[in-house]
């Protein structure tokens, strides 16, 4: 198993995104710590992961080798993270891997031309996934740098890289992690921490892309199938990225066959973004 006996945490975990992550972390034998600010989402993600898990073992297939447990952390808010990675460490006696897929709702960002749009509209993206990535990076770097070893991982989309109408802020704050995942892997590296973001186009299974869509239909003139549709024209298959297919890399990659991987993004647009 890629990540036997890791100790992870998941932020984010109510989310579509975080839960794949957080399952094939499981799966691959990590304890995970999934999170996330309603209790009852991560909670009913954790049951399910277990659910899983045992009926793999049911069917005579290898069940899960790894566990998880869910608790209400506000991934903004530098007192709840910090105090949760006191309970993760007091737990399991160390943090290695940590994975950030905190969102805000679209509909608070997108879906107004830039020309109209409002400073602090404007800022509201940039502003929220800077704070979030760089408390729960930093947070878990001051937890791995006593180990000598650790990985943080952190969600980024396309828009870092490209000129997309009617998404306001975001543009700015995915290139704001980005160059984040850079600075810190600068200091973090020579102490044996690796910095790497993930950036996927869209995932038609994630709410995140519904999310999008709905702020900009009338804009775009595009029904969901059309604007789904264009979506993937533009990646190299024709077809847009799997939750199970991103899990499986972000699995990869927080694991220790990934070693040589540090203070870049992995391009996860399946060729619709040249790098």
């Amino acid at each position: 198993m890629l990540l036997e006996e890791k100790v992870a945490v998941v932020y984010g975990g109510g989310g579509s995104v975080g839960a794949a992550v957080a399952r094939a972390f499981v799966e691959e034998g990590a304890h995970v710590f999934l999170t996330g600010s309603r209790r009852d989402a991560v909670e009913a993600v954790a049951d399910a992961i277990r659910a899983g898990a045992g009926a793999e073992g049911d069917d005579g297939a290898d069940a899960a080798a790894g566990a998880v447990e869910a608790a209400e952390v506000d991934g903004f808010d530098e007192r709840a993270i910090d105090r949760h990675l006191d309970h993760v460490v007091e737990r399991a006696g160390r943090v290695d891997i940590s994975f950030n897929a905190v969102g805000i709702p679209d509909a608070d960002v997108v879906g107004v031309p830039l020309v109209d749009l409002d400073v602090d509209r404007f800022l509201r993206p940039i502003e929220a996934y800077a704070r979030t990535t760089f408390l729960t990076s930093r947070l878990a770097a001051r937890r791995m740098v006593g180990a000598g070893s650790g990985v943080i991982l952190r969600v980024t989309a396309l828009h870092s890289r490209t000129g997309i109408p009617l998404v306001g802020g975001y543009g700015p704050a995915m290139a704001a992690m980005e160059s984040l995942t850079r600075s810190l892997s600068a200091e973090l590296a020579p102490r044996g921490i690796r910095v790497v973001g993930l950036r996927p186009q869209a995932m038609p299974e994630s709410s995140t892309i519904r999310e999008a869509y709905e702020p900009r239909a009338a804009a775009s003139g595009l029904t969901w199938a059309e604007w789904e549709q264009a979506l993937a024209a533009r990646t190299h298959p024709r077809r847009l990225m799997t939750l199970r297919e991103f899990a499986d890399v972000a699995a990869f990659v927080a694991s220790d066959r990934a070693s040589g991987l540090t203070g870049t993004t992995v391009n996860l647009t399946m060729g619709s973004l040249d790098d």
